[in-house]
């Protein structure tokens, strides 16, 4: 017989749950500020807030532009492209040629990634493969501190400093060797395009270094571990693990440095010699196209004299522009953003 505590009719018997109850339900009340009418403003004030942050740089970078192409039409319309191409430079004639700064531009930065690029390359796999932990942040500190020093610094110190070792020992020295060259000929004055390399050299260090040691910094850990599994030497990971992987990376930290050593103008004006004149060797004085706006622009009278000056601003900007862009892409595109990380 069916126990009656446990009817088998189709009905079902509620049971109440264990546990105290309450004696009415909790109702889910909505929060005021949610939905209250005044809740969207403050978002809506700063999504504008930002928009307008961001347009301010491009709103800058268009007024700088505009500007430059404005007050340069009156260069463009007397020498057009001959401009770039014309090598004499004389205010009284009212004669106007770019090409001895470009070159000198030029010469004196490859001559300091020539200098720089080993350095530097050198310094970040220390950094981030062989230096000991205790030593990596004091050093990396110390690089880095290279670039906060004011360019008129590093012009007051190769005056005093650079020009004598260069005068007295590095540049006889050179003639004397290579002077066969054509490169490394005629009286060794010390200021000159190699002065100028030099300084440059030593002030875009600390750039490519830090900019290569965060690439190396982002090369997967399995990518050492799997060379070193295979027997390869420390040298031959680094070569074949690391620096393979990252070369994108490095060239596009080399560029950016190009490009900080295109503008370079103080340190540059100071040991360059500041002569309109292309000559084939390092020892002879030169011009740089920062050096000679800097130079010139104060002291410039006519408005055609004026207007080839910002027209070689002008010039200077968007190669600057493109040049940096370029490299800032190529570092993108190994690091994707990551952190830079010491390995142990």
């Amino acid at each position: 017989m069916a126990d009656p505590a446990f009817p088998m009719s189709g009905s079902f018997q509620q049971f109440p749950a264990a546990g105290p109850q309450l004696a009415t339900p909790i109702e889910r009340r909505p929060s005021p500020l949610a939905h209250s009418q005044h809740a969207s403003w403050p978002d809506e004030l700063f999504r504008y807030a930002m928009w307008a942050c961001a347009a301010f740089v491009l709103v800058i970078l268009a007024l700088i532009v505009y500007e430059l192409v404005v007050n340069s039409r009156l260069s463009w319309n007397a020498f057009g492209l001959k401009f770039f191409a014309g090598q004499e430079w004389d205010p009284v004639q009212d004669h106007f040629g770019a090409l001895p700064f470009i070159y000198g531009t030029l010469v004196s930065s490859l001559l300091a990634l020539l200098i720089a690029v080993p350095l530097s390359l050198g310094t970040a796999v220390f950094l981030t493969e062989m230096c000991p932990v205790w030593l990596r942040g004091p050093l990396s500190f110390f690089t880095e501190l290279l670039a906060a020093i004011p360019s008129v610094i590093y012009g007051l110190w190769a005056v005093f400093v650079l020009v004598p070792i260069l005068r007295m020992y590095i540049q006889p020295l050179l003639a004397k060797t290579l002077g066969w060259t054509g490169l490394f000929e005629g009286p060794p004055f010390g200021i000159g395009m190699l002065a100028a390399g030099v300084v440059l050299a030593i002030m875009i260090i600390p750039v490519i270094s830090s900019l290569t040691r965060e690439v190396v910094s982002a090369v997967p850990s399995h990518q050492r571990e799997g060379v070193l599994a295979l027997g390869s030497t420390r040298w031959e990971m680094i070569r074949l693990g690391v620096l393979r992987n990252a070369r994108t990376g490095i060239v596009g930290a080399i560029i950016l440095g190009l490009g900080r050593a295109l503008g370079e103008t103080m340190a540059v004006t100071m040991v360059i010699g500041n002569r309109p004149e292309i000559a084939r060797s390092l020892f002879a004085p030169g011009y740089t196209m920062a050096s000679v706006i800097a130079n010139e622009f104060s002291e410039a009278t006519g408005d055609l004299y004026t207007s080839a000056l910002i027209e070689i601003g002008l010039a200077l900007f968007l190669v600057t522009i493109v040049v940096n862009a370029f490299a800032q892409l190529l570092v993108w595109s190994v690091t994707k953003g990551q952190p830079a990380r010491g390995n142990a």
